[in-house]
């Protein structure tokens, strides 16, 4: 089909000044058509993969990937952790004392997950304190009943370290007053910034400050596990929860982070696959407007292709003609369009960091969002699948044209053309 005659006359018809300016003008814009899907498609895939990155480094970084929670607190934890560490697929363990509350401080109040950890070990289970802004993680073991706060809750309760704040837990005591809340004076150590979310929701204590605040004596109510895929967490966490328990002889309730973040990231997914979707179509469109473009050409060349078949051109060369036309068009579209969406997807997040000084809006409210701006992440596969996509869908194209082209009667052509 595509010998060398074929290719040589195809090149040449693509190269050719057209005596009907109107196929040139549908022929362009199949080309600009093609441009602008492959780029946009490369640009929201990039943009959706940045948002799943985000997700799994800095909400999945920050919260548990599974929780192993004791019915009573325990405090001969250190064989337990000894023997989930064998396990390959997990590369972190930590002790977890965790509870509701509100904080008070300047005559605001914000609602707040206290969560009571060892500082020394949250570094293997998070990466929270390589995010801290003021104040360094371990600083809650150098004071007693001192916390440290995400930025959104301090830019809330108007705290910077050094302030006090008063921990209101939501359970009542009784005592000469009547009943009353159990209150806690904090000192803030420090803040912590993840850019997500969870800046906003997050209050750390030191573990055993925790087990006071909470009422759990000396023990520690929970053990979070970190693993290595974070998607093997769900598949795993339920036979690793079954072992522990037949070891200690106790029930033990567990979870993993589909349950708190999983709809976030299935969303994400969904929204990845609806979007790539809607795009291809797009260049689906441009793909086949091809077709109109090769049908106008065929008919422009019917003479031609009549004197060529007459003089020896078989129609599956015929057909080969007008493939390597439609295709060029989809090749040249798909190039410029990968040249065009790569820089892009590269720079998407300065160039709307520029845009957003500029003119003073934003893109994302961080106390809405879970991120306070666009991510990109470009990926080559992603790019080589756009681009295959698109000159697959520009060969499927030109198959009718080319097979019209073929079937094309040289003698009726000729008596007609006289």
């Amino acid at each position: 089909m595509f010998n060398p005659l074929s290719v040589c006359i195809g090149l040449r018809y693509t190269r050719a000044k057209r005596r009907n300016h109107f196929i040139s003008f549908i022929s362009a814009v199949s080309m600009a058509g093609l441009t602008l899907g492959v780029a946009v498609l490369i640009l929201v895939l990039s943009v959706l993969n940045g948002f799943d990155r985000e997700l799994r480094t800095r909400i999945l970084g920050t919260v548990p990937h599974a929780l192993l929670e004791f019915e009573t607190a325990r405090s001969d934890l250190e064989p337990i952790t000894e023997k989930l560490m064998r396990n390959r697929a997990i590369v972190g363990v930590a002790p977890l004392n965790q509870g509701e509350g509100l904080l008070v401080a300047n005559g605001r109040t914000v609602s707040v997950a206290v969560l009571g950890v060892d500082p020394n070990k949250e570094s293997e289970v998070s990466i929270l304190p390589s995010h801290m802004t003021q104040g360094e993680f371990t600083d809650l073991n150098r004071r007693r009943f001192s916390i440290i706060l995400g930025s959104g809750v301090a830019a809330n309760l108007d705290v910077i370290p050094g302030d006090q704040v008063t921990l209101l837990i939501p359970e009542a005591t009784l005592s000469l007053a009547g009943v009353t809340p159990r209150l806690k004076r904090l000192q803030v150590v420090g803040i912590f910034e993840v850019g997500a979310q969870l800046d906003n929701q997050l209050a750390f204590v030191e573990l055993s400050d925790a087990a006071r605040l909470f009422k759990l004596g000396e023990g520690v109510a929970a053990l979070r596990l970190q693993f290595d895929n974070l998607f093997e967490a769900p598949q795993l966490i339920r036979p690793i929860a079954q072992e522990v328990s037949t070891s200690l002889g106790l029930p033990i309730r567990f979870q993993d982070w589909t349950r708190t973040q999983g709809n976030l990231f299935e969303a994400i997914q969904l929204e990845k696959t609806m979007i790539a979707l809607l795009l291809t179509l797009i260049i689906a469109v441009a793909a086949f407007n091809i077709v109109s473009t090769l049908v106008m050409v065929v008919t422009d060349k019917r003479a031609d292709i009549a004197i060529l078949k007459t003089i020896g051109l078989s129609p599956v060369s015929v057909m080969g003609v007008f493939i390597v036309q439609g295709t060029l068009v989809g090749v040249i579209g798909t190039i410029v369009g990968v040249f065009l969406g790569v820089p892009l997807a590269l720079s998407i997040t300065d160039i709307l960091g520029f845009l957003e000084s500029v003119f003073g809006f934003y893109l994302f409210n961080p106390s809405a969002y879970f991120i306070s701006d666009l991510p990109s992440e470009l990926r080559w596969s992603d790019v080589g699948l756009v681009a295959g996509l698109s000159i697959g869908l520009s060969i499927v194209a030109t198959l009718y044209p080319a097979l019209k082209a073929s079937r094309i009667v040289p003698a009726e052509v000729l008596n007609h053309e006289r």
